[in-house]
């Protein structure tokens, strides 16, 4: 008998370890390479394309029927970067300070999950098979990172904690999130979500510390050569991610 996965296959990948690896090497990036872009161009054209750049992305990618590796995380990359950028117009262009833009930016997410949930009936990243529930999965992805852009930045500099500090204390939630799914206190898709929030800040947190002068507690590495060696490295994890998807494929075919 078919089943209905075989029909309708998902179109955003399962939560694994890779997964969560090169997620967390997408927001470091996104963070990264916002902040060379804005500082060595002019900010207002270069927003302007790279939401042209994220716009094209991201249609290709709702386009889809199925997963396809290279596109999903061009388009997750592209959503770190337009989100830093989103989180920084915010605060740096509009004034709006940390400790507002972030529970707003919360508060926008709510609202996708809630229209989610009521339109669909489920939040599980394993059931993105149509384009309606693609475009809430993506709309999601934005908020989170823009409000995971606005906390970290909350943590650092609103309460002076600093980079380093404030990506630890990010670290220790995600810790706390994962016993509780181990103990069994938070369910499956609560879980994903939660820890999909907090590795938008841990990632951003500490590219910022690596890359910052000196000044404002950083190594002084550089924003344009942590960008450079994150994609180089985000382009590995996804091609090996991509190639051991298709030896399981193709062991599992052999199997049947």
């Amino acid at each position: 008998m078919t089943t209905t996965a075989q029909v309708t296959p998902n179109r955003v990948p399962d939560p694994t370890t890779s997964f969560w690896v090169i997620k967390v090497l997408t927001t470091a990036m996104g963070e990264a390479l916002s902040d060379f872009l804005v500082t060595r161009f002019d900010p207002a054209p270069t927003v302007l394309v790279t939401a042209a750049l994220f716009a094209a992305v991201l249609v290709v990618q709702l386009a889809a029927t199925r997963y396809v590796p290279w596109r999903y995380w061009a388009t997750v990359s592209m959503v770190g970067v337009f989100g830093t950028m989103i989180a920084d117009v915010v605060h740096v262009a509009l004034g709006v300070p940390y400790l507002v833009s972030t529970p707003v930016f919360l508060a926008a997410l709510i609202a996708v999950f809630v229209v989610w949930r009521r339109t669909e009936g489920t939040l599980d990243v394993h059931t993105i098979t149509s384009r309606r529930r693609q475009c809430c999965y993506w709309a999601a992805v934005i908020a989170t990172f823009a409000m995971g852009t606005a906390a970290g930045d909350l943590l650092a500099s609103t309460f002076h904690l600093g980079y380093f500090a404030g990506g630890m204390v990010f670290v220790a939630a995600m810790a706390v999130v994962v016993l509780c799914r181990i103990g069994g206190v938070l369910g499956p898709v609560a879980a994903f979500w939660t820890a999909y929030v907090l590795t938008r800040p841990v990632g951003a947190s500490f590219a910022d510390w690596v890359a910052v002068p000196h000044a404002r507690g950083g190594l002084a590495v550089g924003t344009g050569l942590v960008s450079a060696v994150l994609l180089i490295v985000i382009a590995v994890a996804v091609a090996w991610s991509a190639q051991f998807r298709r030896s399981a494929q193709s062991s599992a075919a052999v199997a049947r």
